[in-house]
């Protein structure tokens, strides 16, 4: 499965607004886009559940894993790992 391992840089981590623009991006995606920690602590998460990517609690330079899998995966995963991995 096409994924995407990125270091959070946003000072609130993946919180408020990062989030918001995150599960939007991901929301248009018309694959199931997951997201995890990168040390393995929990189970991946739905990438389109608000609640579910603020209950992950990601900090600032926490590195987390964005995964999908279908037509055009490779572009989503750029996308939300821009959005994941900006200021």
């Amino acid at each position: 499965m096409p994924e995407r391992r990125v270091t959070v840089v946003a000072e609130v981590g993946l919180h408020a607004r990062p989030a918001a623009t995150f599960v939007r991006a991901a929301a248009k995606a018309p694959m199931a886009v997951t997201v995890a920690r990168a040390s393995g602590d929990g189970a991946p998460i739905n990438g389109k559940s608000i609640l579910q990517i603020l209950a992950l609690d990601v900090k600032q330079d926490e590195t987390i894993v964005i995964r999908a899998e279908g037509e055009g995966s490779d572009a989503v995963l750029d996308e939300l790992a821009g959005i994941a991995g900006s200021p």
